[in-house]
């Protein structure tokens, strides 16, 4: 089971524990990690993203006014999905159906733009279940973990990772939904010209124009899978 000490007070960060026992032997290599590191409610993880671009920063050792700049632009990403993400009825009655508690893991950090275009969607998914308990953790804080969910070798995020009370892994998911994830790839096979730059302001105009259905429409899948 995967158990959690919070401690926060006035969105500062504390240390905190996380502990995997034997019951993940299956889906990980260790069979047990004490993280002693930051772990956030999404309130929580939004409302730190707020300090960070106010005081010109972002997540983890790297800093610079590039990744703070994405910081910034993730706070204004999250703070628009906040407010305007709708659930589709079908995936709305599925997390409603959810009887057995999950605990919905997600590893970020504040500068990824996939993160801030999928996590408000996630937070408020675990938002409409009795039984969903969503916490998020730092990825450059958790190397060891990271490790255990790589994409085709790399680490990339967001990662979120469900386990059942027992801490039995149930399902995983990201970095982004399969047609994000189509896009990135066949700009890294044939860039054709294109910069990072351009290719982000593609990706981010088709999660604009996406408006989550792709999101939603996996975890519909997903959860399907669950009810079998």
């Amino acid at each position: 089971m995967i158990q959690f000490k919070i401690g926060l007070s006035s969105f500062k960060v504390e240390t905190r524990t996380v502990i995997v026992n034997n019951s993940l032997e299956k889906s990980m290599k260790y069979t047990s990690i004490n993280m002693n590191k930051s772990i956030f409610t999404y309130e929580e993880f939004y409302e730190w993203i707020l300090e960070l671009v106010l005081a010109e920063k972002t997540s983890g050792s790297s800093q610079s006014p590039a990744l703070a700049n994405f910081t910034a632009l993730n706070a204004k990403r999250m703070s628009r999905l906040s407010k305007t993400v709708i659930l589709q009825p079908e995936l709305m009655s599925l997390l409603q159906e959810i009887t057995e508690l999950q605990e919905w893991l997600v590893i970020t950090e504040a500068w990824c733009g996939d993160s801030a275009q999928s996590l408000p969607v996630i937070a408020r998914m675990a938002a409409a279940s009795d039984n969903i308990n969503l916490k998020i953790v730092l990825r450059e804080e958790n190397p060891e973990l990271m490790d255990q969910y790589l994409t085709n070798g790399s680490k990339s995020i967001p990662k979120l990772v469900s386990f059942d009370q027992s801490g039995n892994e149930i399902f995983t998911w990201g970095p982004r939904p399969e047609p994000a994830q189509k896009i990135l790839m066949d700009w890294k096979r044939e860039p054709a010209g294109r910069s990072w730059e351009i290719f982000e302001k593609e990706l981010h105009t088709w999660y604009a124009l996406d408006k989550s259905v792709s999101l939603q429409g996996e975890f519909v899948q997903i959860l399907e899978k669950q009810e079998v």
